[in-house]
C-alpha cells in the first residue's frame, strides 16, 4: 500500500520552482522600478524645461548659472528633485542664450544632440541624459 503524501524529493523539486519563479519576477520587477524612474527623471526635465522657455519668452533670458529656479521662480516654485535624491541629483548649466540640464538614467545613457556641460555630475554618479535649449 502506498502513503498518500509527498516525497522529499517532489517537495524540493516544487521549492526549487517556486524560488525560480520569484527570483524571476524580482528581477523584472527592478528593471520596471528602474523604468518608472527613468520616466518621471525625463517628465521633470521636462517640466522644468517648459518653464525655462517660459521665463525665457517673458524675461528675454534664461537663468545663468548653476541656480535653479534663479529668476525664473514664477514659473518654476520649487524645482523637482530626483526620484532617489539625494544619491541622484539634476543638473543644470546656463547661460542668458542657452542652457543644458542633466540626469543619471539607471537604464542607460540616451544620446542627444546637446553638447553643453552641467557643470558637474549628477550626483555620485556621471550624468548620461542631457537635455539643453531648443
Amino acid at each position: 500500500m502506498r502513503n498518500k503524501g509527498f516525497t522529499l524529493i517532489e517537495l524540493l523539486v516544487a521549492m526549487t520552482i517556486a524560488a525560480v519563479l520569484m527570483g524571476i519576477t524580482l528581477v523584472s520587477y527592478q528593471g520596471a522600478r528602474k523604468s518608472a524612474r527613468d520616466g518621471k527623471r525625463k517628465a521633470d526635465l521636462e517640466q522644468i524645461r517648459s518653464a525655462l522657455e517660459m521665463c525665457r519668452a517673458d524675461t528675454g533670458s534664461y537663468p545663468v548659472g548653476d541656480d535653479l529656479p534663479g529668476t525664473c521662480s514664477t514659473y518654476l516654485p520649487s524645482v523637482p528633485s530626483d526620484p532617489l535624491s539625494p544619491t541622484y541629483q539634476y543638473r543644470y548649466h546656463g547661460s542668458a542664450n542657452s542652457y543644458t540640464l542633466c540626469a543619471y538614467l539607471e537604464t542607460g545613457a540616451v544620446t542627444t544632440n546637446c553638447t553643453g556641460n552641467c557643470g558637474g555630475n549628477c550626483g555620485s554618479v556621471d550624468c548620461n541624459y542631457k537635455t539643453c535649449n531648443p
